[in-house]
């Protein structure tokens, strides 16, 4: 987890800093953080139009609107881009992952996902969210572990 939250440091986002860990076998094969796509505006500098405006977009929602990949996502695409099968590794994630990195992490064949950091779903759709983390052994682990800034 520890690893987790460095990578998280390195995240650009406005919002939460997240970080993941993709590990198969006792090796890390990946890890990610939240951000910009490579090439794009960073997020911190402008480049996310929904994360530099809170009043328009309020925090936790219209993810489908940010630029920014999350975490998990970004662990598993750079574990792909390299060539590293993800099918039964763990993921270890400083936040406890949202809908779309779930639904990536299924069809991924993730099998484990530790997180420090609990995430609460619209509560008009939580079956669906229980569904889906099912899929996964899914655990919440407390942490001493923070993030500072750099």
């Amino acid at each position: 987890m520890a690893l987790a939250f460095t990578a998280a440091r390195r995240a650009n986002c406005r919002g939460r800093k997240v970080g993941a860990v993709l590990v198969k076998e006792d090796r890390v094969i990946a890890t990610g953080y939240n951000g910009t796509p490579e090439g794009v505006t960073n997020c911190l500098d402008g480049g996310c139009l929904r994360c530099a405006d809170r009043d328009e977009f309020e925090a936790g929602t219209h993810y489908d609107l940010c630029i920014c990949v999350h975490a998990e996502a970004n662990a598993l695409l750079t574990a792909g881009r390299y060539g590293a099968s993800t099918d039964g590794t763990t993921v270890y994630t400083t936040d406890q992952p949202c809908f779309a990195c779930s639904k990536q992490l299924i069809q991924a064949g993730v099998a484990k996902v530790y997180y420090a950091r609990t995430w609460s779903p619209d509560p008009r759709v939580v079956d669906d969210y229980r569904t889906l983390q099912s899929r996964f052994a899914a655990e919440h682990v407390p942490t001493e572990y923070e993030i500072t800034e750099l």
